[in-house]
């Protein structure tokens, strides 16, 4: 997954989405990247702010991501499992590169959804965004994807059970999603009789 995803949703929208019961902190931009605070869901349904990105020992760059098919497997992320959290979004992006070379950025999101949830795993200070292979719709964009769960699967990943009885919940998602590719503008040419 791109490290970069949306948040443009009313805070009204959130809560109808996700029960919750007061209006969530919002971030304080749209467009949401690694070490920004962004709104996190955790389990026990209370809604905060905190910035995206596992701080790790071993790495300078923060952990902005998690394979499912590794993560029972991984210290970094085994003694968070029990540590659960959704990451409302209303897109995320991803760059591909077409047959000619040029890269293309791509807007996915759910297809009528004003928000949606992915799965994430937070340390009590900050998150990372659970992955998984991508969907067959943009397998051609990209070779992983968020983890993106329906209402059930929210549900019970929030679920105060044990990690095994919700890890089934990890799995590419099956509704309709929808991409948008956004081409970079041309470079400005210069006064051709200057």
């Amino acid at each position: 997954m791109c490290s970069n995803f949306e948040l443009n949703a009313v805070p009204r929208d959130i809560m109808e989405a996700f029960g919750l019961d007061d209006m969530p902190p919002m971030p304080n931009t749209e467009q949401l990247r690694p070490t920004d605070l962004s709104l996190i869901i955790g389990m026990g349904g209370t809604a905060l702010l905190q910035p995206w990105g596992l701080a790790v020992d071993w790495s300078k760059q923060p952990m902005i991501n998690a394979r499912c098919e590794t993560l029972t497997e991984k210290a970094t992320f085994r003694g968070l499992l029990e540590q659960r959290c959704i990451v409302p979004a209303t897109a995320y992006f991803e760059w591909r590169k077409t047959d000619g070379g040029k890269k293309l950025k791509n807007r996915i999101s759910v297809s009528g959804a004003k928000v949606f949830a992915m799965a994430g795993l937070t340390d009590g200070e900050r998150f990372t965004i659970v992955t998984c292979t991508p969907a067959p719709g943009i397998a051609h964009i990209h070779n992983r994807m968020p983890v993106i769960l329906s209402a059930d699967a929210t549900e019970a990943w929030l679920d105060e059970a044990p990690y095994a009885a919700v890890a089934s919940t990890l799995a590419p998602f099956e509704g309709n999603l929808s991409y948008e590719e956004e081409v970079p503008p041309a470079p400005a040419q210069g006064d051709l009789f200057g």
